[in-house]
């Protein structure tokens, strides 16, 4: 166990621990593998009637759906739409025929989430939960319970519940894939492969991000708002990014997709206000390219307005480099996994802050695990 992992901090060491539950939750889940069988064979007949995903959600959980959105309408071609919970129960029950509703909660019992299921269910809609609790409410009560095996997750802030949730859907969005006629069974045990090395990758990547982040954030520690930048799949991490930071370090942050920064939100960059930018890339992946081409020009663009800049980019890229003032590197790999890596050192960050910053970060104030109905 490393010195991070040992840490007295719960934060820190479920930050650490992260390749260990993406292990376990990938082998359950990937394509492949008897476990996955077994836990998809229900799918068929809960979404089979389904033309259409609605993805039903609260915080970190609503991030890990705005993933799944790009995953499943990519990879399977069904069409999602991403509902905070809280409003969910209050849709008109025109708005959506018919559709499968997927929840997602690291607790299985968030109090919004649970009305949504439970809304859902009276509409005569399949339901599928993952939790990270296989004996919650929403385990028990939905149709298809898919629990992460993240295992016991102390702090308040999500961090290894939220990359497993990620883990699953990915995997969830390779069975519809199959399940749809979208994919050939070797095409989908390819991208399995590849998910099975996010735990390798982020092992070997862990300490040095540690290091480098802890180094860094004496320099951002007293900024008035951080804004957090990515496009596509990326742009649902600096929505995570960003929250991590309001909850863990009680700082000021927002999430965008980089090409709306010019609209409305640019007004409020100053000199207290760093930008930290997602900017992976997958060069066997022309959008992946081309994404990537607008963020570096953005990046080089605010470069030259003096911003200071903490950028996420791949390995081997050393043009975001040159456009920031820190560059964390990515091991490389596919664009719709970048997500399980990259948001591991915004969770860094977010723990820095917070410690410099003198705060409980376990204990964040006014939050709760698992958040109840008032």
């Amino acid at each position: 166990m490393s010195l991070f992992a040992a840490s007295s901090y719960a934060m820190l060491r479920e930050i650490f621990e992260q390749p260990e539950a993406l292990a376990r939750t990938i082998e359950q889940y990937a394509p492949g593998t008897e476990q996955a069988a077994d836990a998809f064979a229900s799918l068929a007949d809960s979404f089979s009637r389904s033309q259409r995903i609605v993805i039903s959600a609260s915080g970190s959980s609503r991030h890990a759906g705005l993933a799944a959105e790009i995953m499943y309408e990519d990879l399977a071609g069904i069409p999602v739409d991403v509902e905070y919970a809280s409003e969910y129960t209050y849709r008109s029950t025109h708005a959506l025929v018919d559709p499968g509703v997927l929840v997602i909660s690291q607790s299985g019992e968030t109090a919004d989430t649970l009305a949504a299921l439970r809304e859902a269910t009276a509409r005569g809609l399949s339901t599928v939960a993952i939790t990270n609790n296989p004996r919650s409410s929403m385990a028990i009560e939905a149709g298809v319970s898919l629990p992460t095996l993240a295992g016991i997750e102390e702090a308040i802030p999500a961090t290894k519940s939220f990359t497993t949730q990620l883990a699953v859907l990915y995997s969830l969005a390779l069975y519809l894939a199959r399940f749809r006629g979208r994919m050939t069974l070797g095409a989908a045990e390819t991208h399995g492969a590849r998910l099975k090395a996010i735990p390798h990758l982020l092992e070997r990547a862990l300490p040095t991000w540690a290091e480098a982040i802890e180094e860094l954030a004496p320099a951002l520690e007293f900024s008035t708002t951080i804004f957090y930048l990515g496009r596509g799949v990326h742009y649902p991490m600096a929505r995570e990014g960003a929250l991590k930071l309001k909850e863990s370090a009680y700082m000021n942050a927002d999430g965008y997709p980089a090409g709306e920064l010019k609209h409305g939100p640019s007004a409020l960059i100053s000199d207290d206000t760093p930008l930290v930018v997602l900017a992976p890339r997958d060069v066997s992946d022309p959008d992946s390219m081309l994404r990537y081409a607008k963020v570096l020009q953005l990046t080089r663009e605010l470069k030259e307005q003096g911003r200071r800049i903490v950028s996420i980019a791949t390995e081997g890229d050393t043009e975001m480099q040159k456009a920031s003032d820190w560059c964390l590197y990515l091991p490389p790999t596919t664009e719709l996994l970048a997500p399980l890596l990259e948001v591991v050192p915004l969770q860094l960050l977010a723990f820095y802050l917070a410690l410099r910053r003198g705060i409980n970060v376990d204990q964040p104030r006014n939050l709760v695990k698992s958040v109840v109905a008032e």
